[in-house]
């Protein structure tokens, strides 16, 4: 495996690890975004999956808002709408798995010039998204935050990761709408 898969299969074992601390196994859930190689793990790990089909979630949302899923899961993809409290917002779900990257003081937000699927319009600050949740009839019940070091890149920013949260993760709940 070579070290990019490493550090991604350390990632995903925390993301798992978080979820079996706040959900059954088994438990039904709705992942906002396509199929993408975390997948096969939440699978692998006793959920059943349905994903969304690659739609534009800040205006197509509203036929995932009231799903029979017994949880909604959002793996790094707030940071890539322009609107994520309307889906936030709409969502009739009693459980919420949602994960986003931080903003760093060292580095600037993601941007790729050439993809617009491709760009961070957001990178949250972990204030920023809990009022965010709070706004939209989320409570958070659970969080974390990890780091994403790799000590086999030399420099600055790399060191700067070993010590600086990069991933905020949270497990909320709400009375369903």
């Amino acid at each position: 495996m070579n070290r990019t898969a490493q550090l991604k299969d350390k990632r995903y074992q925390k993301t798992l690890s978080f979820m079996k601390r706040n959900l059954k196994d088994g438990v039904k859930l709705l992942d906002l975004g396509t199929e993408n190689p975390f997948t096969p793990y939440l699978k692998e790990a006793g959920y059943s999956v349905v994903n969304t089909q690659g739609e534009n979630l800040d205006t197509d949302y509203q036929k995932y808002t009231d799903t029979d899923a017994e949880c909604v899961t959002a793996f790094e993809i707030f940071e890539h709408m322009l609107a994520p409290f309307n889906i936030l917002n709409g969502l009739k779900t009693k459980k919420l798995i949602a994960s986003v990257p931080l903003k760093l003081w060292f580095a600037d937000a993601y941007w790729n010039d050439k993809d617009d699927w491709d760009k961070h319009y957001h990178e949250f600050e972990p204030k920023q998204f809990d009022f965010l949740l709070e706004k939209t009839g989320w409570k958070i019940k659970d969080s974390e935050l990890w780091t994403s070091a790799d000590w086999n890149q030399l420099g600055i920013r790399p060191l700067l990761r070993h010590f600086t949260p990069r991933y905020y993760i949270v497990y909320c709940e709400r009375e369903a709408q």
